[in-house]
């Protein structure tokens, strides 16, 4: 194993910012644009619809039961719901729980949103360690936003998943690659560590805000999932397009420029995991 760092602190999960389009911070560095999502950029917000849209075509089409393992940033739960899955979502503290606020329309009560097809139910615990929960009792378990790599222990983390999965259930996930690794590296000026990146069994790389990450190849991710029991059904980049290109397509093709954007990075043929920041990964609990 080669970290890249000595400490190794786990990082909160990303927050969505209240900032400006990238394009309009001259000084922010593109591997720093990946490091704090900002949701008025044009890049992040193609980014979560294509996150929403890849959920969407992952979730079985028979209602089941789901563990949300991604945090209240990521708003898988709420659509699994709407797809009339039952959700259970853990949350780092009882202050993130959803709240309805009630609010007036012309001095009336607001009349309560329409019921989702699925339940949502919210519990506070750590989202690595599963001990409230038996055996085999979840369809599917959703642990996206990063949080795999966020818990450096991955290896860990990925066998309480099994546990909870029932036989033929699956995970979907997704991690930092190492060309995210790479990037944050070199704007380091961390050269001895970035020459044995690529080749590292492990690879830690340090954040601006001082945490820690851990990066995958698609390969490193694969055989991870098969050490541990799951069957690989694929892995792939979760978009091919750069920031910029994004960018521009949204600055200069109309209103229906997002839509188009999603639908081109669905479309996109398989590609090189080093082509993106994040992997994503699908794997099934073997039946047997």
């Amino acid at each position: 194993m080669r970290p890249s760092s000595d400490s190794a602190a786990p990082q909160p999960a990303p927050a969505a910012s209240t900032g400006t389009d990238v394009g309009s911070q001259p000084n922010r560095s593109p591997a720093a644009h990946f490091a704090t999502t900002d949701s008025l950029s044009a890049y992040w917000r193609f980014y979560w619809a294509v996150a929403g849209a890849q959920l969407a075509s992952w979730l079985p089409e028979t209602p089941g039961r789901i563990l949300d393992l991604s945090g209240p940033d990521f708003r898988c739960a709420q659509r699994a719901t709407a797809a009339g899955h039952d959700v259970v979502t853990l949350l780092p503290s009882p202050e993130m729980a959803r709240r309805r606020h009630l609010t007036l329309i012309n001095g009336n009560a607001q009349p309560p949103p329409q019921p989702s097809l699925g339940r949502l139910r919210q519990v506070v615990g750590e989202p690595m360690l599963l001990p409230s929960f038996g055996a085999g009792v979840f369809d599917g378990v959703i642990a996206d936003n990063r949080v795999l790599s966020r818990h450096l222990a991955t290896e860990a983390s990925l066998t309480e998943i099994v546990r909870v999965l029932r036989p033929g259930g699956r995970v979907l996930l997704c991690v930092d690659s190492v060309v995210l690794g790479m990037a944050l590296l070199a704007e380091q000026d961390c050269w001895p560590e970035l020459s044995h990146a690529r080749s590292a069994d492990v690879l830690l790389v340090p954040w601006p805000d001082g945490s820690i990450t851990r990066c995958f190849t698609g390969d490193q991710l694969t055989e991870l999932l098969n050490e541990v029991g799951l069957e690989t059904e694929w892995t792939k980049p979760r978009t091919v397009l750069s920031a910029s290109t994004v960018d521009t397509m949204m600055a200069d093709g109309g209103p229906r420029a997002l839509n188009h954007l999603v639908e081109m990075e669905l479309k996109a043929a398989d590609s090189d995991d080093y082509v993106g920041v994040h992997i994503l990964a699908s794997a099934r609990k073997p039946t047997a």
